[in-house]
């Protein structure tokens, strides 16, 4: 594998029409891809489409949008489907106080409970936070020191990144650090030391700079991967390397 993208949805209906020929073009790129659980529903897509292409791996876990679905039974459910060989980590899991589909209690409390089941399982958590950096700093230092996983789509101030990199964390960067207006990010990445930052694109969302306003998928990630290099000062091939290493390493990633 030359590139991976950490973070897909492959089982999202905007690939219903074309989804073997996108994954007939990654494999053409020599690429990996996690595709991301965010509901029960999407954790078994994500297990079924694992098993059945090469190079993919899946994660298991409910989205914060989802978190009011969240009880006993689904826990039970994830942890089994946590069984499946091919399932590498637990996520997406987190908090999400911009659109606040969930109540925020009860995303709380389900991300705690995830969280646990993440650290009962030795399995490396997907992190999704947005606008609510307070209470999932809060949630993760009270749970330990160290995690091992990724914060997805990173997309903060170089102090905030110090934070999770603190907490044993990487960074997934993806499609928004090409966009035009997004300085801060290109500041922070500057300085994310390369053995911590993990390719993504959040495919279908989030498409980078050349295609943006465009479906996104992992194919992609090259034009992160470019702009990551122009601001690092190194080769994409550096950047290919490194960043595929450290999703292999993270996620314990083999054939």
């Amino acid at each position: 594998m030359k590139w991976i993208d950490s973070h897909a949805h492959l089982d999202d209906r905007a690939f219903d029409k074309d989804r073997a020929a996108m994954i007939a073009r990654c494999s053409e790129q020599a690429m990996g891809v996690l595709t991301i659980g965010s509901s029960l529903r999407s954790s078994h897509e994500a297990v079924r489409l694992a098993n059945r292409y090469r190079n993919m791996w899946a994660t298991v876990g409910i989205h914060p949008h989802n978190a009011k679905f969240v009880d006993e039974a689904a826990l039970i459910e994830l942890r089994e489907l946590a069984g499946d060989e091919l399932v590498v980590g637990i996520g997406e899991i987190g908090l999400d106080y911009y659109r606040d589909l969930s109540p925020r209690e009860r995303q709380r409390q389900a991300f705690v409970q995830q969280l646990a089941l993440a650290i009962e399982l030795n399995l490396p958590i997907c992190l999704h936070n947005r606008e609510s950096t307070d209470d999932l700093l809060a949630i993760l230092k009270n749970a330990g020191e160290q995690h091992y996983g990724v914060v997805h789509s990173f997309l903060g101030e170089g102090v905030l990144a110090e934070e999770f990199l603190a907490l044993g964390l990487h960074l997934g960067i993806g499609g928004p650090l090409t966009f035009p207006k997004n300085d801060v990010l290109r500041e922070a990445v500057k300085h994310i030391p390369l053995d911590r930052i993990l390719l993504e694109t959040d495919c279908p969302y989030l498409t980078p700079v050349p295609y943006r306003g465009r479906r996104n998928e992992p194919a992609y990630v090259r034009y992160v991967a470019e702009e990551i290099a122009r601001l690092k000062g190194v080769s994409v091939e550096d950047v290919a390397r490194q960043t595929t290493e450290n999703s292999i390493r993270l996620f314990r990633l083999s054939d």
